[in-house]
């Protein structure tokens, strides 16, 4: 039967600065991934309004086109706002911890 070895053997210890600067590139990958998530919810919201003129311009675009881009734009904007809303909670609750 082959001997388990410990969990700290294998794992190489990582010193201050390893840890920081993985921390940083977390952070810089999570506000990457937040600004493309807005951006997007932007850009459909455009799409939604640009359908939305030609529509009410008379300009040969279909309504049920119009109307799926406008429920595009509106559920990503919700979604959005609800996670707004659970990253404030969260951080409230956090503020709130005892140290």
């Amino acid at each position: 039967m082959p001997k388990i070895q410990s969990v700290q053997s294998v794992i190489p210890p990582k010193n201050i600065f390893e840890i920081q600067n993985e921390s940083k590139q977390v952070e810089q990958s999570f506000g990457t991934y937040l600004k493309e998530a807005i951006a997007q919810v932007d850009q459909m919201q455009k799409v939604s309004d640009f359908k939305t003129g030609q529509l009410i311009t008379g300009q040969n675009v279909d309504l049920h086109n119009v109307m799926i881009e406008a429920q595009k734009a509106n559920i990503a904007l919700s979604a959005t706002l609800e996670i707004r809303n659970k990253v404030v909670e969260a951080y409230q609750e956090i503020s709130r911890m005892p140290l």
